[in-house]
């Protein structure tokens, strides 16, 4: 098989030797200030308007990058001319500019200015727009809170920070894909509700790429992204802020933006942090004494021998041995390591930044197991004389490699284990199987799982002002994405007693995704009076390409040649898909304003899509918002002059959904193995369309003490019609499903707040931000529900993720089993007996992020929140106490406050090793098997200092600044799973989050 282009060593090296080289170019630029005119320490002290001196300011030379921020005590020292001017600038007042004329000694006083709600400039795709005219919901993360967090995905920045935004990792592998829903759940189908991914205006395919193993749940189409170089993200939620968008909208917007660079002289930026990560939990099961116990009593309930065979864990292995396997298998120290490296600068005409990194983690596993990443970014903006023409060209490209083990039940296993079990290794230093009586974990760390992706995101914009407020603009972007999955399944993977009657074998899966969009569009603004106005009209034309091709090779002589699909004896294709999918949309945007107080925004757009029959294939879509800034009327400023700001504003609109399979209205046929014959492997139907989405909110903003204190709170109600699913067959069609519109709707409500509260005490500066949601998911109607086959899987008024549950009756108290309601009373317990409904939304979730900084120091702690249920052991460890399953038979400790004899009262049946099995099944679907899952996690925390200016100078260094980063260092919860976050079903046995600690320094050259 053709391997993908570039291997991730050729690349490190590549970016190794970029690094140096800009390394190397930097030091020229230090070398070149001797041909700067004489400079001088310049000192002082900065106060503010009474006098307090102020700590935390930062000051620039305002004819380089250099810069130093005052201590404690207001003070400062920097290097700057005698023609220089310095620049001070601080959260809170406003900007000042000083010459400093040939002086040694500059003291400045600053005069306060804390509203600065409209010099925040949200994107919202198409177009701009400050936070306090805004009409719509937009929420901005920006580059200093990412960066305190050594994680891999963007997304995974954003938990706990976005108020309406559930980020949600099953897995905490690097490379997995965590899940984002964006006020809630829209669709029945798992696969449409993604959002719509969009960097440096490049939609990017939100699903995630393929996976198997550990990394069943997919791939983030994310990893390659150098979280460094991301300058903001920014979600789009309500229909004003998304019907732009039509139907890639639907469920939300996530817009990336990466960092460009900035006029002034060139300036070289190095960072890094190293670090290691633990498992931050685990769940405590039986030791050896009490495990043997529950095995004995097992089978003397049942009244049954054990044997050799059933029970080598009581007969033929160690009974003084105690392992903990939580320890051997996931008990290891990951060790991180992260270098990012840029150039950046330019004139008033052109800037530039280019910019790279390297990542690399190990893992908690045994074994040489990892995650590796190379990044590189360019940066160009070009604006001619006239300032009427612009341009702005970036291109990331990253690529990651992923090392582990195919086995996607070793985690469960470390728990489940004997802890009597057998060393893991023999006398002679080889994978011990004692005499086949168990299946040694390390076994299966030698079928190995490779991962390797490559990314590239270019964009290119193009603007011309052809006449006083009429502005042409021209979007080009191209994605270029591949994965190729190898898995090896050696011989060596298995008891030797059976590896004569095995081959080696492997799996090569390669996916590749490839997009072009092309976006012209026309701006216009004018302003008569009071009125402002704003138009924009444009076109999308996008074309994606999906190729998937999987492979199965067997026979390969020695494992040794199993890199080659060449040296195999046999290959197969066991499927390839390529699909090809065209969009294309106009759009159109009017904007008007009267007197900064007044906004009415009205969007509207047309959207084709390939994944609908012609007649089907377009729909419209649309919004109106509309705010009003109370607090500018004269009669608000006069009797409420505490209120610094006030704004009431409302949306209302529509957009649609395409996000199912490609083809779906075409009959499909496949080749059959003989000549000539084909036979149908789907059923079209070209009747259905877009899939609904009808949005409505309202939302209040306040500002207080000159907003000192702001507060925004927002109600919405989403409601997603004319689902598009796959409607099920009878089985003597064939086919078990044909896609199609089923009339049912799905309503997510809910109330979000924010707050954002800076204090100032002394040299102190505070900022505390809140963000809390209530949300409410329901499935609102679904006529003929009985007849379908989602009565077994949805109620009418119930949220999309509710279990239907068998009503826990207790332990019978003469046998011991488990018993749950017979609800129906006929005498047969079964599906119609599941009465319970429990609700696993989140009754509400938020953050609590704060800063505190004095003079040079600054500390920084997230704290994420959720209340909701979970599923507790008896989902989880799937087989009664007692019993040894495939994987092993250990149990948690509340299992030892079980049933013993007639009479006893007990939440836990008796220990059993061949009987109850129909009974514990029962409790683990009824609703003793939900439990609390809430938790308070110290999400992130992080202590920096800047050294000051005098000290590093003399180094060439301009500004450095050392910090250590903690994450998710406590989690408060009564939780007894492995991760409260992932708490349903199969899920209780994945990676919990990792306890990292990292200790790194950033410098300016």
């Amino acid at each position: 098989m053709k391997k993908l282009p570039i291997t991730l060593d050729r690349t490190y090296v590549l970016l190794s030797s970029y690094l140096l080289l800009s390394f190397l170019l930097s030091e020229q630029v230090v070398a070149g200030k001797l041909l700067e005119p004489p400079q001088s320490l310049v000192s002082g002290v900065v106060t503010g308007t009474e006098g307090i001196p102020l700590a935390g300011v930062n000051i620039v030379v305002g004819s380089t990058n250099r810069g130093t921020i005052t201590d404690m005590h207001g003070s400062f020292e920097i290097i700057a001319g005698s023609d220089d001017v310095l620049v001070f600038s601080i959260v809170g007042f406003k900007s000042l500019s000083v010459a400093v004329s040939g002086k040694d000694i500059v003291n400045v006083q600053m005069e306060e200015d804390v509203t600065v709600l409209g010099e925040v400039v949200l994107n919202a795709g198409y177009y701009t727009v400050s936070e306090k005219e805004k009409t719509g919901s937009i929420v901005k993360v920006e580059t200093a809170e990412l960066e305190k967090q050594p994680i891999n995905s963007p997304l995974a920045a954003l938990q706990g920070r976005m108020a309406g935004v559930k980020i949600t990792q099953s897995s905490n592998l690097p490379g997995a894909a965590p899940s984002i829903q964006i006020r809630g759940q829209n669709s029945l189908r798992p696969g449409g509700n993604y959002p719509l991914y969009i960097i440096d205006g490049v939609p990017v395919n939100a699903s995630p790429l393929p996976g198997s193993g550990l990394l069943s749940l997919g791939i983030d189409p994310l990893n390659t992204m150098n979280l460094s170089n991301i300058e903001s993200i920014e979600i789009l939620k309500d229909a004003d802020a998304t019907a732009i968008y039509g139907s890639r909208g639907a469920n939300g917007v996530v817009l990336i933006t990466t960092k460009k660079g900035t006029v002034g002289k060139t300036s070289f930026l190095l960072g890094g942090y190293s670090g290691v990560g633990t498992l931050s939990n685990a769940i405590d099961v039986l030791n050896t004494q009490q495990y043997l116990e529950m095995r004995n009593e097992a089978f003397a309930n049942d009244g049954a021998t054990p044997f050799e065979f059933n029970a080598p864990d009581l007969l033929l292995w160690d009974q003084e041995r105690n392992t903990d396997w939580k320890k051997e298998l996931l008990g290891h120290t990951a060790y991180i390591t992260d270098v990012q490296a840029s150039v950046s600068g330019g004139s008033d005409q052109t800037v530039f930044l280019v910019g790279g990194s390297l990542h690399r983690e190990s893992m908690v596993f045994p074994g040489d197991f990892g995650y590796r990443k190379a990044t590189a970014n360019v940066n160009l903006g070009h604006t001619s004389r006239d300032q009427r023409f612009k341009l702005s060209l970036s291109a990331n490209y990253g690529v990651d490699k992923n090392k582990l083990f195919y086995d996607a039940q070793f985690i469960q296993k470390a728990i489940l284990l004997a802890p009597n079990a057998p060393a893991l290794y023999n006398a002679e230093g080889d994978l011990n199987w004692e005499n086949s009586t168990w299946a040694n974990p390390l076994a299966d760390l030698r079928k190995t799982q490779v991962v390797e992706s490559h990314n590239l995101v270019a964009n290119l914009s193009l603007s011309y002002l052809l006449a006083k407020g009429l502005t042409l603009k021209g979007n080009f972007g191209y994605m270029d994405l591949q994965s190729e999955e190898t898995y090896r399944d050696p011989i060596s993977a298995y008891d030797p007693a059976i590896q004569p009657y095995l081959v080696n074998s492997s799996r090569q899966n390669t996916a590749k995704r490839r997009s072009m969009i092309v976006e012209p569009q026309l701006d216009y603004a004018l302003k008569l009076g009071k009125l402002g106005v704003q138009m924009m009209i444009g076109g999308t034309f996008q074309e994606s390409m999906d190729n998937q091709l999987f492979l199965l090779a067997e026979g390969y002589a020695d494992e040794s040649l199993m890199d080659n699909l060449a040296n195999a004896a046999n290959v197969y294709v066991s499927r390839q898909n390529d699909i090809d999918y065209k969009y294309s949309a106009i759009f159109g945007r009017l904007a008007l304003d009267w007197d900064k107080r007044y906004f009415v925004n009205l969007t509207g757009r047309r959207d084709g899509s390939s994944r609908f029959a012609p007649q089907h294939r377009f729909g419209n879509f649309g919004a109106l918002g509309a705010a009003w800034i109370f607090s500018k009327e004269p009669w608000m400023e006069r009797n409420l002059p505490f209120l610094s700001f006030g704004k009431l504003r409302g949306s209302y609109g529509s957009t649609g959904n395409d996000q199912i399979a490609d083809y779906g209205y075409l009959d499909a046929y496949a080749p059959t193995n003989g000549e000539g014959g084909l036979y149908p492997i789907q059923l079209g139907n070209p009747d259905y369309s877009w899939e609904e989405n009808k949005k409505l909110e309202a939302g209040l903003s306040l500002g207080f003490l000159q907003d000192r204190l702001q507060m925004n709170a927002s109600w919405y109600r989403n409601r997603s019609s004319n689902q598009l699913v796959g409607y099920n067959l009878p089985t003597q069609t064939g086919f078990s499903s044909i896609q199609a519109n089923l009339p049912a709707t799905v309503q997510n409500t809910g109330w979000e707040l924010e707050v954002d509260n800076s204090v100032r005490l002394g040299k102190v500066q505070w900022r505390t931000t809140i963000n809390l949601t209530w949300p409410k998911n329901e499935l609102l109607e679904f006529p003929g529900i009985e007849q379908s086959s989602y009565a077994n899987t949805y109620r009418i008024g119930e949220s999309l993720q509710s279990s239907l549950l068998y009503q826990f009756q207790g332990v019978d108290q003469e046998t011991g089993l488990y018993g749950v309601s017979d609800s129906n009373d006929d005498g047969t317990i079964n599906f119609e007996d599941r009465t319970v409904v429990k609700d696993f939304v989140p009754q509400y979730y938020g953050g609590v992020n704060t800063g505190i900084s004095l003079g040079s120091f600054q500390m920084d702690f997230l704290f994420e929140f959720v209340k909701q249920l979970g599923r507790n052991h008896l989902a989880g460890f799937a087989t009664p106490p007692g019993w040894q399953g495939f994987v092993g038979g250990n149990q948690p400790l509340v299992v030892l406050d079980r049933w013993r004899q007639a009479g006893d009262q007990s939440d836990v049946q008796l220990f059993t090793q061949s009987m109850g099995y129909t009974e514990y099944d029962r409790a683990a679907n009824s609703d003793l098997s939900v439990t609390d899952a809430s938790y308070v996690r110290l999400k992130t925390l992080s202590l920096s200092y800047q050294l000051s200016s005098g000290l590093i100078h003399g180094l060439g260094i301009e500004n450095c600044t050392v910090y250590v980063h903690g994450q998710n260092l406590l989690t408060f919860t009564g939780y007894q799973g492995l991760d409260p976050q992932a708490n349903r079903g199969g899920s209780l046995f994945s990676l919990p989050p990792l306890r990292t600690i990292t200790l790194g320094a950033k410098f300016q050259f």
